[in-house]
């Protein structure tokens, strides 16, 4: 094992306790992980591979290293506005970049996997995509119905509710099981809201 392995692994590791900022910025409480996130993605992987056409192993591969920089970069949130991003989608990218020199360094395979995602030039990347938008709405759905945020709270966007989540997926999905399994969460979440003004 090369000598900077474990300190990598290591550093990969501050992803179980980095916390995804969009659902900090939304006021959630106890939000996931980045980690948490990742597996996530890795289920829906596994659960619709088949149904999108593709290799659910690569699949699975590209999933579980699709965040990885944010170990070291921390999770840069994507808003509606892009106005209101906290650095431009260059410089995001110039930051994964480098801190993927480092963290997949004494692990080539990691590093292939990464940039095969980020390049999303096969149906595996762009399904692993999808899924990384789908898992977001899920989630969004999950705290919904679970009311952990205060809805009445304020918050710095033009959307109410966890909606500017569903806003900033929608536009990037590119496969047609990803359109299908937004369409359903979305339905479901758009009900949650009916159901609110019901008992108000």
């Amino acid at each position: 094992m090369p000598d900077d392995a474990l300190d990598a692994l290591e550093e990969c590791f501050e992803l179980k306790d980095e916390r995804r900022t969009g659902w900090q910025l939304r006021g959630v409480d106890d939000p996931e992980s980045v980690a948490a996130h990742t597996w996530g993605v890795g289920l829906l992987c596994l659960a619709f591979a088949e149904d999108a056409g593709v290799d659910s192993d690569r699949a699975l591969r590209l999933a579980v290293v699709h965040d990885l920089a944010e170990a070291r970069t921390g999770d840069a949130p994507t808003r509606a506005d892009p106005a209101d991003e906290p650095i431009t989608a260059e410089e995001k990218e110039r930051r994964e970049r480098a801190a993927m020199a480092d963290l997949a360094g004494p692990f080539p395979a990691i590093g292939e996997a990464w940039a095969a995602y980020e390049r999303r030039d096969t149906p595996e990347a762009r399904f692993v995509k999808d899924m990384d938008l789908v898992d977001m709405c899920l989630q969004a759905l999950v705290y919904e119905r679970q009311g952990r945020y205060d809805a009445d709270g304020e918050f710095d966007s033009d959307y109410d509710r966890l909606d500017e989540f569903f806003a900033t997926a929608e536009p990037r999905l590119s496969t047609e099981v990803g359109h299908e399994l937004y369409d359903l969460i979305r339905a479901e979440y758009d009900a949650l809201e009916g159901d609110h003004d019901d008992s108000s």
